[in-house]
């Protein structure tokens, strides 16, 4: 039985080759060249997130400024109107007049962003229209009685 030397080097098992081995290193630079390109892009491509500016009661309900359009839904729960915005801003609420009579207004964080209620002694109907103006977005709520 012959042995496993390396009798005249015509063994089956090939030499350990001396060179570096190059592969791993580059596929590991181009994944993270990659990666950065991509962090760089997407980085580029977001928005800013849209933010409650400001609140202004206005003669017949209220008008709120945002820096950008945000998404909105609204609904009107057992006579008192509640928006929410997928906006962020600061908690806040005061009071205004629609025909003589007081209309308290809150604004707070949620889970969904923010929540816009208007509430009164009587039941309210709200209708809302948005347009943009100078780069921001104005939101203008017109209250009335039931």
């Amino acid at each position: 039985m012959h042995g496993s030397e390396g009798k005249d080097a015509l063994h089956s098992t090939p030499e350990e080759d001396p060179r570096p081995k190059l592969l791993p290193r580059v596929l590991g630079s181009l994944a993270i060249v990659g990666l950065m390109v991509g962090l760089m892009i997407g980085r580029l491509t977001t928005q800013d997130p849209v933010e409650l500016q400001q609140v202004e009661p206005a003669t017949d309900g209220v008008v709120l400024w945002f820096n950008s359009e945000p998404k909105l839904h609204g609904e009107h729960v057992d006579g008192t109107v509640a928006l929410l915005f997928d906006a962020q801003g600061k908690a806040g609420s005061g009071q205004l007049q629609v025909n003589e009579k007081h209309v308290n207004w809150h604004v707070r964080k949620t889970d969904g962003g923010l929540l816009l209620s208007l509430v009164a002694a009587r039941p309210l109907r709200g209708e809302w229209l948005g347009e943009k103006v100078e780069g921001r977005w104005r939101l203008e709520i017109h209250l009335q009685e039931q």
